[in-house]
């Protein structure tokens, strides 16, 4: 058995959450692994981040955001609203905010993205994919999607990428 790991580097943006189809730099991972048959783990170390299988609408809105995309943040929207003020969730307290201040180039308004934690609980950070004969068992539709629900500020983001298998 063989194991392969591989990262992607991602950019999000400031303001709005952001999807980044990862799936043609997932498919080169895995054909760089050399791995035929086994698991594609993707996962997100980001508590913010989610990792999701999912159709392309291939449609765009005016910002050029996939309609599943926009579909999505409207719903998120509903379940959890975007953080816009301190006390509108119980997270962060006084004693996380005193932490996140003790980070270098931390400031206290960048701990106002409980939102974007609670949303990655619901799709979770990881997908693990089937490989079989070098391919991902993706089906006709299926796309790899890193979502950053963050949108205090922008940042970098790593997308981790780990085959197992022979």
């Amino acid at each position: 058995m063989s194991v392969y790991h591989g990262e992607i580097k991602l950019q999000s943006r400031d303001r709005q959450p952001c999807f980044h189809n990862v799936t043609e730099q997932v498919k080169a991972i895995v054909e760089k692994s050399g791995i035929k048959n086994g698991i594609c783990v993707i996962y997100s170390h980001h508590t913010t981040c989610s990792v999701i299988t999912q159709e392309c609408s291939h449609d765009l809105n005016y910002w050029g955001r996939e309609y599943m995309q926009v579909d999505l943040v409207n719903i998120m929207e509903k379940l959890v609203p975007t953080c816009r003020s301190e006390g509108q969730y119980h997270h962060p307290g006084p004693k996380h905010i005193e932490f996140a201040l003790s980070c270098p180039n931390e400031v206290a308004a960048g701990s106002l993205n409980t939102d974007a934690h609670l949303r990655s609980c619901f799709f979770g950070r990881s997908e693990t994919i089937v490989l079989t004969d070098g391919k991902l068992s993706l089906g006709d539709f299926g796309f790899i999607y890193f979502i950053d629900w963050d949108q205090v500020r922008e940042r970098g983001r790593v997308c981790e990428v780990q085959i197992i298998g022979e």
